[in-house]
């Protein structure tokens, strides 16, 4: 889902800058046109394709997909386990493309792995892994061992401090290593599957330290997994699928979209499922006074429905504009054009800041194919207003 802020250009043409991120928070990761390639001459397969992300400081982002998608390849790549070998990738104000090995190993102490392998020090115990970590930081051997039993502590490991890896448990490494990953308050945590050998407990109070950490320290977090447990801690959801980003839906975003599309008439037939895939296609426009939405004559490409503000449906007839009637919150406009393939047989303009949220012609026809309720009540509505 992305938000919008209109403009209306000096002739009186609408003009759209897409937002990817809150533009009040700064931005931990910034991906631009990133491709990636395995192999060498005729082997060389392409793995990423043309992938954009942004994500702001604190947010968890939960990347989804297929086996075999790209997910793990770009997790490394934001965090320079992996070179970029094509487009522009900046993490934690760093641009890791023009960053010398020196340079990556110093970046690379900002950023908590968290990966399945572990990648525990097999002689030593659960309390001298995390305290590796921070021996790389400021506190004293003191605090530093005061730190990590309180980070094992959390996770239920305060009776293992002194174990080493061979008498843990598969989960039990994991937790040390996500102890480890969280020791220095990095700005940024990366977790490959980090909670895939936990029980459902242990999985929930790891979810919910990320989520901690994330709230209080401003930590950003993204983390690929198949573990469905762990959505209720996620901000977004990122799905690759054959190496490219194919959604990125911001959850809070998409409730309130939910909310207001449950709340209009045309639909109130459509499941919770197809008001998801809905609301995952809608952009949020946010548009100022006197902003020209839609003009009379141009082609048609865009559904629209009013969330707040007041905007005036204007009729232009033998040179002469005049105005029909007002849309306030609830209503929609557009739609006729798109279902009979036709112009825009009006112009529509803000007259008090207004909240759109829209559907493109592609995304508003599949609205129709997937529910047949949708088409029924958009049409009886249309000819209640005519």
């Amino acid at each position: 889902m992305t938000e919008v802020v209109a403009a209306t250009s000096s002739d009186g043409s609408p003009v759209r800058a897409v937002r990817g991120i809150d533009a009040s928070r700064s931005s931990t990761v910034a991906i631009r046109h990133v491709n990636h390639f395995f192999g060498a001459g005729e082997l060389r397969k392409q793995t990423l394709f043309d992938n954009e992300l942004d994500i702001a400081r604190g947010e968890i982002v939960v990347m989804t997909g297929p086996s075999g998608s790209g997910k793990t390849t770009l997790l490394t790549l934001i965090g320079a386990l992996r070179a970029v070998q094509q487009g522009e990738l900046t993490v934690l104000g760093e641009n890791l493309h023009a960053l010398d090995a020196r340079g990556l190993v110093t970046f690379r102490r900002h950023v908590g792995f968290i990966f399945q392998a572990h990648n525990l020090f097999g002689s030593l115990t659960a309390e001298q892994n995390v305290r590796m970590a921070l021996d790389l930081g400021p506190l004293s051997a003191a605090d530093a061992t005061r730190r990590a039993r309180e980070l094992l502590g959390e996770l239920g490991l305060g009776e293992r401090a002194g174990y080493t890896p061979a008498r843990l448990s598969g989960g039990q490494r994991q937790r040390v290593a996500i102890a480890r990953a969280l020791a220095n308050r990095p700005g940024l945590i990366l977790a490959d599957e980090p909670t895939a050998a936990l029980d459902a407990q242990s999985g929930r109070i790891v979810m919910e330290l990320l989520k901690r950490y994330s709230n209080e320290h401003g930590t950003t977090v993204i983390v690929v997994t198949h573990d469905q447990r762990v959505l209720d801690a996620a901000d977004r959801i990122v799905k690759m699928v054959d190496g490219r980003i194919a959604s990125d839906v911001r959850l809070k975003s998409a409730e309130m979209v939910c909310a207001f599309l449950r709340s209009c008439p045309v639909f109130a037939d459509v499941g919770a499922e197809g008001l998801m895939r809905i609301a995952g296609r809608v952009l949020v426009e946010r548009v100022p006074v006197g902003t020209l939405v839609v003009r009379q004559g141009d082609a048609a490409d865009t559904f629209y429905m009013v969330r707040s503000g007041r905007l005036e449906v204007e009729i232009e007839e033998g040179g002469t504009r005049r105005s029909v009637r007002f849309l306030g919150p609830g209503e929609f406009f557009g739609e006729i054009a798109l279902l009979q393939g036709g112009v825009r047989t009006a112009t529509v303009t803000v007259r008090e800041p207004a909240e759109l949220l829209s559907l493109s012609k592609d995304a508003f026809q599949e609205a129709i194919e997937a529910s047949d309720s949708f088409e029924q009540e958009l049409r009886r509505l249309i000819f209640q207003r005519q």
